[in-house]
């Protein structure tokens, strides 16, 4: 049904708010027109009637005035007196991806998102109609499993969730959710010369400064800062969860230099980033330099893009991230780091993330990000849409509060495994006898495929196929989905409240300073101390200077091998089971990949999770599980960026893993055929039979990029120094090194 709505009042550019259900705002709806279709056929209009001006004034849901209980929708104060009228589509189809049918996002009238549930993409009329993305689209594939996403949910978690700037908005991408686009997203080929263009034209800053218009358009540092009001300039926010932005400065027309916001209690670890763009005007080319990062290369080097969520789109029927940006690179700059945030080394320099993009739609509400933001609300949504919607006469589901942290935000555990077939003595005795499997993600708060992963671990574990159903009852699972939770709400990219790496606290944790780890490490050393050690546990990562997913493990041996080439291998012996399991996941999953595992033991790595469970806890199969950030160039999915459904794919295809691992180390309680029995053995044992090093200890899979070109002649950063001693081309082939006077170099504090 199309429902055109009359022409509304006045209240010209308030931001929406979210306010109280009011009998006048109920009494505004009965001036709504209905309209019906002449032929019922024909495909349901599009939500293009929202016109522009509408979508810039809807720039993002705040909290401030929830209500604590709120009816079926939630209303929004907005701008009146339009000239156009408004296009309501309804749609009566179920959606498994995006819940919430029917919100009401205005104050007093009926404008539903329902459209955001029809399957497919139409093809509009108007010039919005053209997707970001030049790749042919298909029709999106709907599952028959439940939604994971209710915005409603998500909204009443958000406003329990604590955080250090007390945020009060929510972004749009987290409230409509994500679905998966229906198309593949290549990894871009970069043309040569990008990167020394880029950096004459930052050089030409110093040469011309009168064309620089080097003003501020964003500071979270300056609480009474008003942003500036002019039709040309970009809008920017980050002040929601997970966010990330500290300051953005106008440098010329169209072009924007973004600084990041360190990890709290910490004056480094500028990497992830999640804002909000605004004001925007379509066929533009903006170009974004994100000048303080840190690492010394990236995979925006090698193909990868930062992503973007579209309102426009969403409303649209295309509520997905996706991959954008043109003339993208990675590359030291002029700012030099204070000694302080270098750690006490002057001349550390920082490096600039550059991208290009021309947005769609004219006053759209863009959201950009490093990789795909998954919230801590968004775990606790899934969660709790998990503990609903599961069957308790089959599965065992329990989710419990393994501690508080340092912000007083809960940190869940989940124990997942099947229930006994009765009360009889020897059914209760196989529940309870049944190995258990620890698995933890996101210590690191900028990883946040690790998070995407475990979502895939977990909706397996509790769906109703029979080879989950076979896994639930072979082990028992203790899941810990976020070790993070402070660092994850307040847009930190690696560090905890504590401003440490949690990662490297496993030796001796402090249950008041990092007390995720301390209770993690205690349920573990427990599960010791009563006989009942984990048959495996896993700690879900990301890398960002890696392609493919692969495996970090321990092995006696290798490490040997890597850190004494003259040391007798045949003095050291050794079980190979720790290689079953990635060898396994190097044939069922498509994105693994076994040539990037390593198994040596870096010293560097001693208070790791993997280790420390490995050596003080005594798990033999201690794992991290590294997945990219960019994509692959190995396997079904080579050349191709990672989303989130291949990564929600490797989590359940690692539970996949597990059962075959459980076939292999106990094939007598399975009436399986001798012939797939000794397939297993010998794909086990031909990688298990190891002979020599065949993993090594990289930084990075990738060579230095030859266009590369840095700044300073010479280079106090040691990072640097070890990775140019082992680059693997010819000295000619290098590029012309620009050098600097100190006096021209830039300190950003």
């Amino acid at each position: 049904m199309k429902e055109n709505v009359s022409p509304l009042g006045d209240e010209g550019d308030k931001k929406p708010s979210f306010m109280d259900l009011a009998k006048e705002d109920i009494k505004d709806n009965d001036r709504t027109l209905q309209q019906p279709l002449g032929d019922q056929n024909r495909t349901i209009s599009s939500v293009h009637g929202l016109n522009n001006d509408i979508v810039k004034a809807l720039d993002r849901i705040t909290l401030q005035n929830i209500p604590s209980q709120t009816a079926p929708g939630f209303t929004a104060g907005m701008r009146k007196d339009y000239s156009l009228p408004l296009t309501v589509v309804t749609c009566s189809k179920a959606c498994p991806q995006v819940a919430a049918c029917g919100n009401v996002l205005f104050e007093g009238r009926t404008v539903q998102l329902g459209k955001l549930c029809c399957t497919g993409v139409e093809i509009e009329d108007d010039e919005d109609t053209e997707s970001a993305s030049s790749v042919e689209q298909v029709s999106v594939e709907v599952s028959d499993g439940p939604t994971l996403h209710d915005s409603d949910l998500y909204i009443e978690i958000v406003k329990n969730t604590k955080s250090v700037p007390e945020y009060s908005e929510v972004a749009y991408p987290d409230y409509f959710g994500h679905i998966p686009p229906p198309f593949k997203e290549p990894i871009l080929e970069r043309p040569y010369g990008v990167q020394r263009t880029k950096i004459a034209q930052d050089i030409e800053r110093l040469i011309h400064q009168s064309d620089i218009i080097d003003r501020v358009v964003y500071d979270l540092d300056n609480p009474n800062y008003i942003i500036p009001e002019e039709g040309d300039i970009l809008k920017f926010n980050s002040k929601f969860e997970s966010g990330n932005l500290r300051k953005v400065i106008q440098i010329r027309k169209n072009e924007y230099d973004l600084i990041l916001n360190s990890d709290i209690n910490s004056n480094h670890y500028h990497q992830w980033f999640y804002f909000e763009v605004s004001g925007m005007r379509p066929g533009v080319a903006y170009r974004f330099n994100i000048i303080n990062c840190e690492k010394s290369n990236s995979q925006f080097n090698y193909g990868m893009q930062p992503l973007m969520y579209s309102v426009q789109e969403a409303l649209n029927a295309r509520p997905w991230w996706t991959r954008v940006g043109t003339d993208i690179c990675y590359y030291k700059n002029h700012f030099s780091r204070s000694s302080v945030a270098a750690g006490g080394q002057k001349g550390k320099s920082y490096y600039t993330i550059t991208f290009t993009v021309s947005f769609p739609h004219k006053d759209d509400v863009c959201y950009f990000a490093y990789h795909y933001p998954y919230t801590y609300s968004t775990l606790q949504m899934h969660l709790q849409k998990l503990e609903s919607a599961h069957n308790p006469q089959q599965i065992y589901f329990r989710r419990d509060v393994l501690c508080e942290t340092l912000s007083g935000n809960s940190c869940p555990l989940v124990t997942i495994t099947a229930m006994p077939e009765s009360n009889y003595y020897e059914h209760i005795c196989q529940f309870r006898n049944r190995p258990y499997v620890f698995l933890s993600a996101r210590v690191h708060p900028g990883e946040t495929n690790a998070s995407w992963v475990m979502k895939g671990t977990l909706e397996y574990l509790m769906s109703n196929s029979p080879t989950a159903q076979s896994l639930r009852e072979c082990y028992i699972f203790k899941i810990v989905p976020m070790l993070n939770p402070d660092g994850v709400i307040n847009g930190n990219h690696r560090c905890s409240l504590s401003g440490e790496d949690l990662n490297r606290q496993w030796q001796s944790p402090n249950p008041d300073l990092h007390p995720t780890i301390y209770h993690a490490k205690g349920l573990l050393q427990y599960l010791a101390a009563v006989k009942r050690l984990p048959l495996v546990y896993c700690d879900y990562h990301g890398h960002s200077r890696k392609k493919n997913v692969f495996m970090y493990g321990c092995s006696i041996k290798e490490t040997v091998w890597h850190t004494n080439n003259n040391a007798s291998s045949c003095d050291v012996v050794e079980d190979v089971g720790y290689r079953t399991l990635p060898k396994i996941l190097s044939h069922i999953a498509p994105a693994f990949c076994m040539s990037s595992c390593s198994f040596v033991v870096e010293k560097s790595k001693e208070s790791t999770a993997r280790v420390v469970v490995w050596r003080e806890i005594g798990v033999q199969r201690s794992y991290t599980m590294e997945s990219t950030l960019c994509g692959c160039d190995q396997g079904k999915y080579k050349g191709l960026q990672i989303g989130t459904r291949e990564l929600e794919e490797m989590g359940a295809k690692f539970c996949v893993g597990l059962l075959r691992l459980k076939r292999l180390t106990s094939p007598l309680e399975y009436s399986l055929p001798s012939s797939l029995l000794d397939f297993e053995n010998d794909l086990i044992e031909s990688s298990c039979k190891v002979t020599s090093p065949t993993t090594y200890v990289l930084d990075e899979d990738e060579p230095r990029f030859l266009e590369e070109v840095d700044y300073s002649a010479e280079s106090n950063d040691e990072l640097d120094i070890e990775l140019a001693e082992s680059a693997d081309y010819e000295t000619s082939t290098q590029e012309e090194v620009l050098s600097d006077s100190d006096s021209s170099r830039t300190y950003l504090p």
